[in-house]
């Protein structure tokens, strides 16, 4: 608890928690971002919010993003800078593209899709039909 520097809920999808480091502090931002059937509108806002919060951390902070985007992330070439050749999908979806525009403008990178696993190991979520 002596290394907690701060806690903060930001809204309903970003919390930031700052922890103080032996070299470098660092700030987790914990983020659920609007799903992918949600108005453009409403993911504009989130996405806003968090530029807002990420622009506002120290400068010397380590930062690191974590969470649910809601994201599919596909391998086009626009997007090879924040994402890795790793990922499950060919093309983004709609989430897909605005957190990799999110990662570019911060100079920061799509960890989980630089790592090989099998295919069945990449994919986080499933979505299910169900048929009445």
């Amino acid at each position: 608890m002596n290394k907690i520097l701060g806690f903060e809920p930001i809204s309903d999808g970003i919390c930031k928690l700052r922890v103080k480091g032996k070299f470098y502090n660092m700030t987790l931002l914990n983020v659920y971002a609007p799903t992918e059937d949600k108005e453009e509108k409403i993911k504009e806002q989130f996405y806003d919010e968090l530029r807002r919060t990420q622009d506002s951390l120290p400068k010397h902070d380590v930062t690191i993003t974590l969470g649910d985007t809601n994201a599919k992330l596909g391998k086009e070439k626009v997007f090879s800078q924040a994402v890795g050749r790793r990922t499950l999908h060919n093309i983004s979806n709609e989430n897909g593209k605005m957190v990799a525009n999110y990662a570019i403008s911060n100079d920061m990178f799509l960890i989980s899709t630089n790592f090989q696993h099998k295919k069945i190991h990449i994919g986080t979520w499933t979505t299910l039909i169900i048929k009445q």
